[in-house]
């Protein structure tokens, strides 16, 4: 139990300082604190603020920026489907917990050996990640002004890097590998074409169904 509530709190720790990211990110892409905060308090996965706010910053239209957002945040609904035994059985705690289905929170739940110490896990790490990701996000917003432009500092780079680093061991799987490599690749077509905020959502889509393409040959050999 106790190593349980000691990693949660590191990685809570960690991710929070993602969230002091967001929050300078979010200032600089013309969010008010309030609504920076608000953001990581009832959105709360880090993929689709940053897309978000990326999106905004960079001129992208609020539409494409919600579509990559929500499109991003479905991976989400994949992990609840993998630790539906985790998960409580009320439609309360169902509604509590869905707040909390977050990379973090599943990957720890995962690498339990038993289901007690499973739902532990989830609950610790879940609060944990939100309690230091929501802070980060309003000191970011506050200093945001005083840090100044997020690209002196490499901000603007921490979150791609750290997606990056999240990837690179799932790639070991052909499906993922098949993925990786059509969603950046139409990515990489349609950036210097396409509208700002048009070549993620396709890059997305392309991951989809690379994906879904890897998978079948996998089946079919």
């Amino acid at each position: 139990m106790g190593q349980i509530i000691r990693n949660s709190i590191f990685l809570g720790l960690a991710v929070g300082i993602f969230g002091l990211t967001f929050g300078v990110l979010a200032a600089a892409s013309g969010l008010t604190v309030a609504q920076a905060l608000a953001m990581s308090l009832l959105t709360f996965t880090g993929a689709s603020q940053f897309a978000f706010v990326g999106l905004l910053g960079a001129g992208g239209g609020v539409t494409a920026a919600l579509l990559s957002g929500l499109l991003l945040a479905a991976r989400n609904g994949l992990y609840a489907a993998s630790i539906v035994n985790v998960l409580p059985n009320g439609l309360f705690g169902r509604a509590l917990a869905a707040q909390l289905v977050i990379d973090e929170s599943t990957a720890m739940a995962t690498a339990q050996k038993n289901l007690d110490a499973s739902k532990r896990a989830f609950w610790a790490t879940g609060l944990a990640v939100y309690l230091f990701w929501s802070l980060g996000t309003l000191l970011g917003a506050l200093c945001g002004d005083l840090i100044g432009s997020p690209e002196i500092w490499g901000l603007d780079a921490a979150f791609p890097a750290g997606f990056v680093a999240l990837l690179v061991p799932h790639l070991r799987n052909h499906a993922a590998s098949v993925a990786a490599l059509s969603g950046a690749t139409i990515t990489i077509i349609a950036v210097p074409i396409m509208p700002i905020g048009v070549p993620v959502l396709l890059g997305v889509s392309g991951a989809v169904l690379g994906y879904w393409r890897g998978q079948k040959r996998r089946a079919d050999s």
